[in-house]
């Protein structure tokens, strides 16, 4: 690059303001700096765009990149899956064969005993986590008199007594 010092800069304005004359040289140097901004302005506006279209390309190598990845775990995930998927049918016509041979009765009877014990379950379940009392479990859920939660409130809020006065 073009080394300039302070004695360069000064040789240059004396040459330029005996060769422009000192009437014109504002308006020569006020020139100069526009073109001399301008052309910064234009190196910086080209600088920027190379700048982006460097990091759209790496963008785009690293979209390739995972989309490769992804078609990849794509296909050994569906491997795995066809694979899981032959194994359950080979399992699934040995069971058949073998309860073919055994009879199927006792199968049937241990899914309705399962079934049975599911729905007790259930039941012991939901009486130990409602938040309904047990007489009232009892009594079936029928109610003979209906209270609303205001009145109930009223009935047992204590009563607040005038304060007394202390003189």
């Amino acid at each position: 690059m073009i080394d300039l010092g302070i004695s360069k800069l000064a040789l240059i304005g004396v040459v330029a303001l005996i060769v422009i004359g000192p009437e014109k040289l504002p308006k020569v140097a006020r020139m100069a700096g526009t073109l001399l901004g301008r052309a910064q302005r234009y190196i910086n506006d080209v600088k920027a765009e190379v700048s982006k279209e460097i990091e759209l390309e790496e963008l785009r190598k690293v979209q390739k990149d995972m989309q490769e990845a992804a078609r990849n775990v794509e296909q050994s995930v569906a491997a795995s899956l066809a694979e899981a998927e032959n194994e359950l049918r080979t399992v699934g016509q040995e069971f058949r064969s073998d309860s073919l041979e055994n009879h199927a009765a006792p199968a049937i009877f241990a899914t309705e005993q399962l079934a049975v014990k599911a729905k007790e379950f259930r039941r012991k379940k939901l009486t130990k986590t409602t938040a309904i009392p047990s007489w009232y479990k009892n009594r079936h859920g029928q109610r003979s008199h209906v209270v609303s939660g205001s009145a109930r409130m009223a009935r047992h809020r204590t009563r607040v007594r005038a304060p007394a006065s202390f003189f």
